[in-house]
């Protein structure tokens, strides 16, 4: 029985090469992403584990840009907000948090874009939502050394094998890590010694929201930077350029690297900007440079310039869309079982921090003095319609999660009715 399901698995691999790569559930052959070969097995009946939901299933010939269109040429400058939609929208939050704040854009085919918004402008800290400004900064760089060959860009992050070091120091977040002998998936913190290709760590960022992840990616996305047709250095190359290049250097090619490619897509400084690594040890190698805040309408932004394949290009606008699309345990908002037989394209972000206060009890994702609770999404649902929202609040004392996850089944029925 073994060897049969050795060939089938052989077979499917085969076939895969045959066709266009599909990603991401099928898209190990191409990417190297250890845990999409499980749920390659998973979805093709090999694995008894449970399939993920049906809006997660999509195959990569399914994934696409929706607005390389004259209705993405249309936003260059955001429309004004509907008035439907605007009330309706402005309903849901009388009751709730004064914090909340919010982007809603319906870009359904076919139909005009309605958008409306709630204190879009208003700063909050963006938490693991600001990771999506390392994924920019990755694939700006990766152009610049092959400004020719997108393959050789996806060759590099599948066969670049990176080291985690003391850029891991440190992160509670957990990474999957499949073994592809044994067929087993173990849950792990990140140590020093882990290594994964670039691909990986890109992944481990985004669907797990992992820090040590983040702050690997962003230090490659640097040594890309400073090393150029060179890169990748050796290790003891990568050692000594952190050890001899000045912080106030190596602080200003950081900012560059995750900046510059927001600034290039018109968002400004205090509609989006990422100020420092994501791990303790990361931030004493490479100090920061100010705060880190976004606001729902600089992430709107980022959302509509990579439908509209901007972020560097359409075969990285795209690439960045795959790295998005849940295909792991959906959390807070993407949870929501409106959003089942929907594609999500998701990225959540919290960060709180809590003091000594009588009669209270600090909790995760309950802090007293700091409470944020942030979420990214694109929805993409079967009967065609299509709309990004970007939330984000911070309410004291109380874990947003299900504010989130509620918001997320009131806007969907919105936008659909």
């Amino acid at each position: 029985m073994k060897h049969v399901k050795i060939w089938l698995i052989c077979l499917m691999l085969f076939s895969m090469q045959m066709e266009t790569m599909a990603y991401p559930w099928d898209g190990f052959s191409l990417t190297g992403i250890r845990r999409l070969y499980r749920l390659q097995l998973i979805m093709n009946n090999l694995n008894n584990d449970k399939k993920p939901v049906p809006g997660a299933q999509k195959n990569l010939d399914q994934i696409h840009l929706n607005l390389m269109n004259p209705k993405g040429d249309s936003l260059d400058a955001f429309p004004m907000s509907d008035p439907a939609l605007q009330k309706s929208i402005a309903a849901l939050f009388p009751n709730m948090d004064e914090s909340y704040s919010v982007c809603v854009m319906d870009i359904t085919p076919g139909k005009r874009t309605r958008y409306a918004y709630r204190q879009e402008k208003r700063g909050f800290m963006p938490g693991s939502v600001a990771k999506l400004a390392v994924l920019a900064g990755l694939f700006t760089e990766l152009e610049t050394l092959y400004p020719d060959s997108f393959e050789q860009r996806q060759e590099l992050l599948k066969n670049r094998m990176v080291r985690a070091g003391k850029w891991a120091n440190y992160d509670e977040h957990t990474i999957p890590v499949y073994n592809l002998k044994t067929e087993k998936l173990v849950k792990k913190v990140v140590e020093e010694n882990d290594t994964c290709s670039l691909y990986e760590w890109a992944d481990h960022m985004i669907s797990v929201s992992n820090n040590a992840a983040a702050s690997i990616v962003w230090k490659e996305a640097m040594l890309m930077r400073a090393y150029g047709p060179n890169y990748p250095p050796s290790p003891e190359q990568e050692v000594m350029f952190f050890k001899e290049t000045p912080k106030s250097q190596l602080r200003e090619l950081a900012m560059q690297v995750v900046n510059e490619p927001l600034r290039k897509l018109g968002i400004t400084k205090e509609e989006f900007t990422l100020g420092s690594m994501f791990t303790r040890d990361a931030k004493a190698m490479v100090p920061g440079d100010g705060g880190t805040i976004a606001s729902p309408y600089g992430l709107m932004k980022y959302l509509i310039a990579m439908e509209r394949g901007q972020i560097v290009d359409s075969v990285s606008s795209l690439e960045i869309k795959r790295l998005m699309y849940s295909t792991d345990r959906r959390i807070r908002y993407a949870a929501s079982n409106a959003l089942d037989n929907a594609a999500v394209y998701y990225k959540s972000g919290s960060l709180y921090k809590c003091k000594k206060e009588e009669g209270f009890a600090c909790k995760k994702y309950m802090g007293n003095i700091d409470n944020y609770m942030n979420s990214v999404v694109i929805v993409e649902q079967p009967d065609s319609t299509v709309y990004m929202v970007t939330l984000m609040s911070n309410v004291l004392r109380k874990n947003s999660a299900n504010d989130h996850f509620a918001l997320a089944s009131q806007i969907d029925k919105i936008i659909r009715k």
